[in-house]
């Protein structure tokens, strides 16, 4: 009785041994050893023979039974596509030097019965079908064509906005008078003069910017390119153009001279001559502004032309 107990034993069930063609079963394999004991059985993991092939291994389940046996159990699913009965090979598991063999079972693998009397009963292959509607599916073309949608939108607004801003600005600049040059030049020079430059040692910046301040207004006073003479080509063409006098000519002179000294031959003038070549630039735009005639008098004398012609046309009534 005690050697038979400890006897290992192989067992194999089949849940379907009539399938068709294609059709699945499972074949529930069971292995009893003594617990402790070390055996190995091998599996096929492709095919179980011709014609039968392997799908699947379950993970081994161990239980432990009475007289301290142990039952492992494994299914194998299996499957073919030949029209047969088979006879399956029979399991073995390896005990030390011994190989214990499971029993056999069959399988039998039919085809669909056809009435080739009735071929109404064929049917053609079924045709594709549409998968059902899923609103779920639309979401990222609707997102996209909202996002498009709100792009477009927001370069529309941009644009717009840009055109307007650009005929707001013209009609500013058509809306507001042209400044005379010397009222700019004027309040250049008090900007220069607030500074304190020399002041401060920075005597070149002093006198650069000076002279750049009266060659922008000779340029747009006279339409000379001042920016682009000599000193003396400047005064040259103030003498004999428009001012012949002489005391447009030296005041400008005085402040042109001083500062090529200064730029160039790196001179340190004296703090008179700083104040004084500032109140000669102010003196040379004040000489040579653009007069223009005051409004009030223009109207005046319109009006006193009109009142000429009323009073001639009712001498000749």
């Amino acid at each position: 009785m005690r050697a038979q107990a400890q006897v290992t034993l192989m067992d194999v069930k089949i849940e379907n041994a009539d399938i068709l063609i294609g059709q699945q079963t499972v074949l529930h394999l069971t292995v009893t050893i003594d617990n402790g004991k070390v055996v190995y059985w091998p599996i096929p993991s492709d095919t179980l023979m011709a014609g039968v092939e392997v799908l699947a291994l379950s993970q081994s389940d161990t239980t432990l039974i009475d007289n301290n046996r142990l039952i492992i159990e494994q299914d194998i699913l299996i499957t073919s596509f030949d029209e047969e009965l088979y006879l399956l090979p029979p399991f073995r598991v390896i005990d030390g030097g011994d190989t214990i063999y499971s029993n056999q079972v069959a399988l039998k693998v039919s085809t669909i019965p056809v009435n080739v009397d009735a071929p109404e009963e064929f049917f053609d292959i079924k045709e594709v079908w549409k998968p059902p509607f899923v609103l779920a599916d639309y979401y990222p073309l609707v997102f996209g064509v909202l996002l498009t949608l709100f792009i477009i939108c927001v370069i529309g607004y941009i644009i717009r906005r840009l055109r307007n801003r650009k005929t707001v600005v013209s009609e500013k600049k058509e809306i507001l008078p042209k400044i005379p040059p010397h009222e700019i030049a004027i309040r250049e020079l008090n900007e220069i003069k607030q500074q304190q430059l020399w002041q401060q040692g920075r005597n070149k910046e002093y006198y650069t910017q000076i002279t750049e301040t009266l060659r922008r207004y000779i340029f747009r006073r006279f339409g000379i390119n001042a920016m682009e003479m000599t000193s003396c080509e400047i005064l040259e063409i103030i003498q004999r153009e428009y001012y012949d006098t002489r005391s447009v000519y030296d005041t400008l002179k005085q402040i042109l001279q001083l500062a090529d000294f200064v730029k160039f031959a790196k001179l340190h003038p004296l703090p008179d001559e700083n104040n004084i070549s500032m109140a000669n630039s102010f003196l040379f735009v004040n000489q040579t502004k653009m007069v223009e005639l005051p409004q009030t008098l223009e109207n005046a004398d319109t009006k006193q032309q009109e009142n000429k012609t009323n009073d001639s046309n009712l001498m000749n009534e």
